[in-house]
């Protein structure tokens, strides 16, 4: 994700002054939980910094921040603005390594688990999102009720903060589907992530309304693998395909604890394959909205 352009009003040099003239003019806000990469990027700062025999006073000079917000920012505290990262590269070695470094961080969103923080970022400037899952419903098409089933039940169990920042997190997300009405997405999904329980008869129906609501719409896709399917290429686990705005596609695989964004070309490619050989063996989006119907039905 591209950092964010700036989130503070800037002060121009005092008038024919020597050199840069700090300016500290309020700073962006704090960051909710730092994320992995904040954290490096921030130690990348500070030992460049303490390479080059410069305080955080003198750094905030150049970058027109006060010696705080270099704190911030090195801590991980902090986003650092695109401001901030051109001005810091001169006085840091102007090596570039801060502005490709900058391309890769990410927000430390609460609700989202560290190794998924990347790929939701991706997400939301997607021009298109495949998922395949064959665990549970897929995330973006989870009730609120079926949500919060799937977190409870985890262990270790959260406590009751963590719960809802990771529930309000899920349902944001979902946004998305109502607000990129031309972004196509595709759902395939094993018949029995649909048939196993949770909750009461309600809590099943509203489960099957949601999705079937969620999928409603022209740009989205809905297909589920049948039963009778048998084997096929996708059994070695959910994953997810995007494609970027450039035109790059990615992937995404999750399993116990962890998560993997796969972007090298030929494995992409593999994934793709196997996801369209899938797409060919599930049931037809009208099938599959009627399966899910007849499965309300059956409660």
């Amino acid at each position: 994700m591209d950092i964010v352009d700036g989130g503070a009003a800037e002060v121009e040099r005092v008038a024919g002054g020597a050199g840069p003239t700090p300016a500290p003019a309020g700073e962006w806000e704090r960051e909710p939980q730092p994320s992995d990469s904040l954290r490096t990027f921030g130690a990348v700062v500070q030992a460049l910094r303490e390479h080059a025999g410069l305080s955080r006073e003198e750094l905030g000079a150049w970058v027109r921040y006060s010696k705080h917000t270099v704190e911030s920012v090195e801590l991980g505290r902090r986003m650092p603005d695109k401001a901030f990262v051109e001005r810091a590269e001169e006085p840091l070695g102007n090596t570039g390594a801060l502005r490709k470094a900058s391309r890769h961080l990410t927000r430390g969103e609460a609700g989202f688990a560290a190794w998924f923080r990347r790929w939701a970022a991706l997400e939301r400037e997607a021009v298109s999102l495949c998922t395949y899952e064959c665990r549970l419903v897929p995330g973006l098409l989870q009730s609120r009720a079926y949500a919060r089933a799937v977190f409870e039940g985890t262990v270790p169990p959260r406590t009751d903060d963590e719960l809802e920042a990771q529930l309000t997190a899920r349902m944001e997300r979902q946004t998305m589907m109502r607000e990129r009405p031309t972004v196509p997405f595709s759902f395939i999904v094993e018949e029995h992530v649909f048939r196993r329980r949770f909750g009461d008869a309600e809590a099943m129906r509203g489960l099957y309304d949601h999705v079937l609501e969620l999928t409603a719409p022209r740009n989205v896709t809905f297909q589920v693998v049948p039963l009778e399917a048998g084997l096929h290429p996708c059994l070695d686990g959910p994953v997810r395909i995007l494609e970027t705005p450039s035109g790059q596609r990615l992937g995404y695989s999750e399993g116990q604890k962890n998560g993997r964004l796969i972007s090298d070309p030929k494995e992409v490619s593999v994934i793709c394959q196997r996801y369209e050989t899938l797409r060919s063996q599930a049931l037809s989006p009208t099938e599959s909205r009627a399966l899910l119907e007849r499965l309300r039905g059956e409660l």
